[in-house]
């Protein structure tokens, strides 16, 4: 089941476009084969926050037994990784060195993780009523996606990272690999040790994953009854204008504008916390938003309503 469809960004130098093909190619897979799958959940472009940390994966699938995350890399050329897992790549027959997907996905990983199990309470019910389940002993592997016209020199490559790396076109029969999810029948007949998740579970987990893409706060009563904290983006009452403010500690106007990787963003001179500029239409309240600066004006404009709404 596809939750997230990948999002198009207004790719603008050859590099990003190439990037953001290569990611288009990953979905494009992971959604002929898994769309209509009960137990695969996919949510690609998952960009979360937690503890002051902010992460984003490319694809992300949660099934029944655990959780893969996928780093998409666009190479066209030849690829060669040493016995020190560094990694090298060649474009246009000059070689020159490249950061680690692997080790990206890596930290990607260890800090989703790290936020599912500081939830887990909310997550996920107690064995029997009494112990807490935690999401430690379940199936946690990563991978990287590279281009499918890639040369990858497998001879002198280490075979941990050689088993993590593997061509677009292979995704899937590398996932099935991994995922290993055989059929009711199979399964009765067999016996997997593996802890698994049942079909409420996976519900609420992904339903606490998807709440992370709308900076909202997931609180989940003992009721199981779910309540949703109101945004960390104030309104105008009159929605013609859009209010900044720190997503931890509220704070309206002691911030500054700084732009990083993931886009503009303001960071909280009290709390030292990083809160996206981007946010929903204050007309319309779509989600089709891009910030823009000219000089020391930042702007949100919607690509809906074409409300252009000066933010700072």
């Amino acid at each position: 089941m596809i939750l997230k469809d990948k999002t198009l960004q207004n790719a603008v130098s050859p590099t990003a476009k190439a990037g953001q093909k290569q990611e288009q190619d990953v979905a494009f897979f992971l959604r002929r084969a898994f769309k209509d799958h009960k137990q695969v959940y996919v949510i690609n472009d998952f960009k979360f926050s937690h503890n002051n940390e902010t992460a984003q994966i490319d694809h992300l699938i949660v099934y029944t037994f655990g959780f893969i995350l996928i780093e998409s890399k666009s190479i066209t050329g030849e690829v060669k990784v040493n016995n020190l897992g560094e990694w090298a790549r060649s474009l246009n027959s000059k070689w020159s060195g490249m950061a680690s997907p692997i080790k990206q996905v890596e930290l990607q990983q260890k800090l989703l993780k790290e936020m599912l199990q500081d939830n887990r309470e909310n997550i996920l019910s107690k064995l029997f009523g009494i112990r807490q389940q935690s999401f430690g002993m379940r199936c946690w592997d990563h991978i990287c996606a590279v281009s499918s016209n890639a040369i990858i020199d497998r001879e002198s490559m280490p075979n941990n990272v050689s088993k993590q790396l593997v061509k677009t076109e292979f995704l899937v029969d590398k996932l099935e690999q991994l995922m290993n999810l055989k059929h009711k029948v199979v399964s009765a007949l067999t016996f997997d040790t593996r802890p698994d998740f049942n079909e409420e579970e996976l519900k609420s987990i992904t339903s606490f994953l998807m709440a992370q893409l709308d900076d909202t706060k997931y609180v989940k009563e003992i009721t199981k009854t779910e309540v949703v904290a109101e945004p960390t983006i104030a309104k105008e009452k009159d929605k013609t204008e859009a209010v900044l403010q720190c997503k931890s500690c509220g704070e309206k106007s002691d911030y500054s504008p700084q732009y990083g990787r993931y886009g503009y963003f303001i960071k909280c001179n009290k709390c030292e916390t990083n809160t996206a500029m981007k946010m929903p239409c204050a007309s319309c309240n779509s989600k089709n938003t891009k910030v823009s600066k000219k000089k020391e004006t930042y702007t949100l404009s919607c690509g809906d309503c074409e409300q252009n709404t000066v933010i700072i």
